[in-house]
């Protein structure tokens, strides 16, 4: 369970090169060195103040507010190329309901485009990981 005071932590499947993004973005905004393994120990919840935590709240909130654009800008192609066994499970943390929103985002643009989970989160984030957060 989770509180005002808590991080949901959530696994979302990216490729190499969006894992590869994402840790060097965590590693700018908190220090986190192996974004694979910054949640690994946690059962499912983090405090708000973890800078790792943090920094990918802050990420969840603006991958939601811009999902349309990245959607439009997303490259499923590439996405779609990785090799079903070749996405890296990372573990993400943030508010509970941005966790909801976020998921059932990704669950409508996979079901629209007709692709898995994989592929959509992988083309989502490496969308916005490529133009940087927005302002």
């Amino acid at each position: 369970m989770t509180g005002d005071d808590r991080y949901k932590v959530f696994g979302v499947y990216l490729s190499a090169p969006v894992t590869d993004a994402l840790e060097e973005h965590l590693y700018d905004e908190a220090g986190v060195l192996d974004v694979e393994a910054y949640f690994e120990e946690t059962a499912d919840s983090v405090p708000v103040g973890d800078p790792g935590a943090d920094a990918t709240d802050d990420l969840v909130a603006d991958v939601l507010d811009s999902f349309a654009d990245l959607y439009d800008r997303a490259d499923f192609a590439a996405a779609e190329r990785t090799a079903p066994d070749a996405f890296d499970l990372v573990h993400l943390a943030a508010d509970p309901t941005r966790v909801a929103d976020v998921r059932e985002r990704f669950r409508a643009a996979a079901t629209i485009r007709d692709a898995d989970l994989r592929t959509v989160q992988t083309a989502i984030l490496g969308a916005h990981l490529e133009a940087g957060p927005t302002e």
